[in-house]
């Protein structure tokens, strides 16, 4: 079977897209171990509105499929009053057959977010990303304090996973240290599926 790292996002303006991008890169830093970059189709009030199959730019769409056959599960958000993003809980709320048949049993797993301001809600995100990751029976990973940049940040980063802090709206390019503990959270849960399998 492929070592695989599924990176399923969703992202409103760019900045947590470029944030996946980044824990894929520290992902393919380790040897035998792939990336995989998904998204979501934006959620819609209008009833019977349906989206393309392909999105117009940036990751395919994900699929059960997709978390079905990877190796590792790291999902990332925007926060959204303190809470991950609707599409991002819609598709996840659609997860109940892996859950069923134990998919994701075993896995690891890791959460990243980007946020508007500093004290956006950060952390909350994070936490609420990771409660269906435990529910479907996966091993949690986040950063340990033995990443300099987690010390040191003034911007984004928490134990918990990478953070962002975007800016009201959106602009604010990663930090050094915010790029820097992305691409550690890649390589921790690469290295973490090279040891279990």
């Amino acid at each position: 079977m492929k070592n695989e790292v599924l990176i399923l996002y969703y992202s409103r303006r760019g900045a947590t897209s470029e944030m996946a991008r980044r824990i894929a890169r520290g992902v393919e830093e380790v040897a035998g171990v792939d990336a995989k970059l998904r998204t979501v189709p934006p959620v819609s009030a209008t009833c019977e509105a349906v989206a393309d199959s392909i999105p117009d730019s940036g990751s395919p769409y994900a699929s059960l499929e997709d978390l079905r056959e990877c190796s590792a599960l790291i999902l990332g958000s925007p926060t959204r009053f303190g809470n991950m993003a609707a599409p991002l809980k819609y598709f996840l709320d659609q997860t109940s057959p892996l859950w069923l048949s134990g998919a994701l049993e075993g896995k690891p797993g890791a959460v990243f977010t980007s946020t508007g301001s500093l004290h956006g809600g950060q952390e909350s995100t994070l936490l609420s990303m990771m409660l269906p990751l435990l529910h479907h029976g996966m091993m949690l990973l986040g950063l340990p304090f033995t990443e300099p940049a987690l010390l040191g940040t003034r911007s984004g980063g928490t134990p918990y996973g990478p953070s962002h802090q975007a800016g009201a709206d959106g602009s604010l390019p990663l930090s050094e240290d915010e790029a820097h503990l992305c691409r550690a959270l890649g390589r921790r849960v690469a290295e973490a599926v090279k040891r279990l399998s």
